[in-house]
């Protein structure tokens, strides 16, 4: 255990351009489920525990992500992460209360860190039995990667407010540990403070392939894929979704406790010509890179 107080990754909401159509791309093609319809939102499920995924709601002309959703311990680890925000620079936007609007429901706090970026922790959501695994279907979401200007500051503030550790270190980004999964954010550094991607765990190796040749076949091509990362050493596909989103599907997350072993960037280096372990696929290309520097969090969520 890493982190006291944060268990994981629960779902991310957007706000899109066409509410139908991001229903009818993400159930058909990406395969998830409705799990439930609110006044101008839609909730999607995996075939995971998770109530939902993915909250869509309907936007303005270009894509925004509304907020990044973890899951507590406990419902004392609430108030020990609002007073961490608070201390680490951060904003509270709300206080610990009861989420009688949200379908999953449970309590929850929101804030927003320094560079304003919108977190919400909740606690006693609604979550179903696990079940068996459905091959070529996403379960959960695994990681969220956001951009940042300023990456040592967005790595300090994850660890004081949300007690995560830096599993690993690479040229281009700080991937952030707070269970058994190797990452469940990573900050890429760069010169803005977008969304970078979101990915979404496939249950096995087949079903990233296939996923891939199903979203080839749908007018989605892989943006960047198949390959196989270094820190996490999680197989993965890329692509962008109808309004530009960077969707991942990945597998086979490295599991990791306290006794893994962080390393800096001159450990994680690749022979001239690779960008991933295989060597197999070409470097992500210039849609996907202009793709990872483009939706912002919504400055009025």
């Amino acid at each position: 255990m890493s982190s006291p107080w944060i268990q994981g990754l629960r779902s991310a909401a957007l706000f899109v351009p066409d509410l139908a159509q991001a229903e009818h791309f993400y159930t058909r093609t990406w395969q998830l489920d409705v799990a439930h319809r609110g006044d101008g939102v839609l909730y999607l499920r995996g075939t995971g525990s998770d109530a939902y995924l993915l909250a869509l709601h309907q936007g303005g002309q270009v894509p925004q992500i509304r907020q990044v959703t973890l899951r507590a311990r406990s419902r004392e680890a609430l108030d020990a992460i609002a007073a961490q925000v608070v201390a680490a620079g951060g904003t509270l936007l709300a206080p610990a209360h009861e989420l009688g609007r949200d379908p999953a429901g449970g309590v929850g706090l929101k804030f927003k860190d320094p560079h304003g970026r919108v977190f919400e922790v909740v606690h006693g959501d609604t979550q179903r039995p696990e079940g068996a695994v459905v091959q070529d279907r996403p379960v959960r979401l695994t990681h969220v990667v956001l951009n940042s200007h300023a990456v040592d500051e967005t790595q300090a503030f994850l660890q004081q407010a949300l007690g995560f550790r830096l599993a690993d270190r690479t040229g281009i980004m700080a991937f952030m540990n707070c269970d058994r999964d190797h990452h469940t954010i990573a900050i890429g550094i760069s010169d803005n403070d977008a969304l970078n991607h979101i990915a979404f765990l496939m249950p096995d190796f087949e079903s990233v392939m296939r996923g891939g040749g199903r979203m080839k076949d749908a007018g989605f091509p892989i943006q960047w894929g198949p390959g196989r990362h270094g820190p996490g050493n999680n197989l993965f596909n890329y692509f962008l979704d109808p309004f530009g989103v960077v969707i991942e599907y990945t597998a086979d997350v490295e599991q990791i406790d306290d006794r893994y072993e962080a390393h800096g960037p001159e450990h994680w280096k690749w022979p001239p010509g690779r960008v991933d372990q295989w060597g197999i696929s070409p470097a992500p290309g210039a849609a996907l890179k202009d793709a990872q520097r483009r939706v912002f969090f919504a400055p009025n969520p």
